[in-house]
């Protein structure tokens, strides 16, 4: 067996907002294994390296893909347990490779054409009428959930922004999340959270920066909202440190990131020690191109999730790949008579 990457710049179709800054770019690598005597056919998939979150983004990172290469030509395994979006981008490329090269990672119904996901609509940061628009929009287009970029904006105006969606639509019509991505500070955050629970939000993603368990484990204790831990996820890479974390926050929640938590095997194993505590949890994209959110969707698929997950990422580029997921109205579906379209690739630059 063989393995090649690639290095693409994904680009956005708008600037995006987060507590961290605004993007208008995104890195990425593609990765595909095939068999030295037909190269022709290869397995496909995403290293979906998150600079600013994935721990392994520095300067070793394209040197780590390259021991991968060098491993897989001769049959010797790599430690990629520090190396997540490599894990996760590896894993799809296997498994698709397995399956027959045909861009189906977990067969299921879902990749039959006969089950949909249902999905949460995701408002980027921006100004108070650019958000309130991308909110109506979300709406008129069917999502029964919503997901709030906060922290970018005055407090007060974001408040006002959800009262106002909240004087059109109840709880029952419709579900509100808010994403923080770490933007809070700990002074004061109690009132930020009583305020968001008198409004009806079904739960907040990361209030505070990663690193602070102490703080953490004190919000998740006394949160008049449900928490869910995003962020403070990340790099925790054994067994070990993931039941801890668990056991000493005891989040309502969990965010699961499979480019950002060990790939679809570290995802598990999140997902198996969080309904062992009662933690609630659901699956959400980062930011891959439409290759790695194939492969996160139908593995999505597979487990049975259940509510609304987080992967409507899928229109944020002008450059992305072709995969046979359509979004109607808040359901993802995949499109079995499509058929995937390798040749879309063949242009990379690939590392051999």
């Amino acid at each position: 067996m063989r393995l090649e990457f690639a290095p693409y710049r994904l680009l956005f179709k708008e600037p995006s907002g987060t507590s961290r800054g605004v993007l208008t770019e995104k890195p990425t690598f593609l990765i595909r294994v095939y068999d030295e005597k037909d190269p022709s056919h290869f397995g496909i998939g995403e290293a979906a390296v998150f600079p600013g979150l994935s721990p392994e983004a520095d300067g070793n990172y394209v040197w780590k893909l390259t021991e991968l290469l060098a491993n897989v030509a001769i049959g010797k395994p790599t430690d990629l347990s520090y190396h997540s979006s490599i894990q996760f981008g590896f894993e799809q490329a296997l498994l698709d490779f397995s399956n027959g090269c045909q861009g189906i990672y977990f067969p299921s119904e879902f990749t039959s054409g006969n089950q949909s996901i249902e999905i949460n609509g995701l408002i980027w940061m921006g100004d108070f009428q650019i958000m309130m628009r991308r909110i109506e929009e979300k709406i008129h287009q069917g999502f029964k959930c919503i997901k709030l970029k906060i922290g970018a904006i005055d407090w007060e105006s974001e408040l006002d922004m959800i009262r106002h969606i909240r004087q059109s639509y109840s709880e029952n019509e419709l579900m509100i999340r808010v994403d923080a991505n770490g933007g809070f500070s700990f002074s004061g955050i109690m009132e930020k959270l009583s305020s968001l629970a008198s409004l009806g939000v079904h739960s907040i993603e990361q209030p505070i920066k990663a690193g602070h368990p102490d703080e953490m484990a004190y919000l998740c204790e006394n949160t008049p909202i449900p928490i869910a831990l995003d962020e403070e996820l990340i790099g925790k890479n054994s067994l070990e440190e993931k039941t801890h974390i668990l056991d000493f926050i005891k989040p309502q929640y969990i965010i699961l990131k499979p480019a950002l938590c060990g790939g679809f095997s570290g995802t598990s194993e999140w997902i198996e020690e969080a309904e062992k505590r009662g933690i609630g949890w659901w699956i959400t994209s980062a930011l891959e191109s439409n290759v790695g959110l194939n492969a996160i969707a139908q593995y999505t698929a597979s487990i049975q999730t259940k509510g609304p997950q987080g992967l409507g990422t899928g229109h944020l580029f002008t450059n992305n790949f072709e995969v046979p997921l359509e979004l109607k109205k808040d359901r993802l579906i995949f499109e079995p008579s499509i058929p995937f379209n390798y040749k879309q690739f063949n242009n990379l630059k690939w590392h051999k």
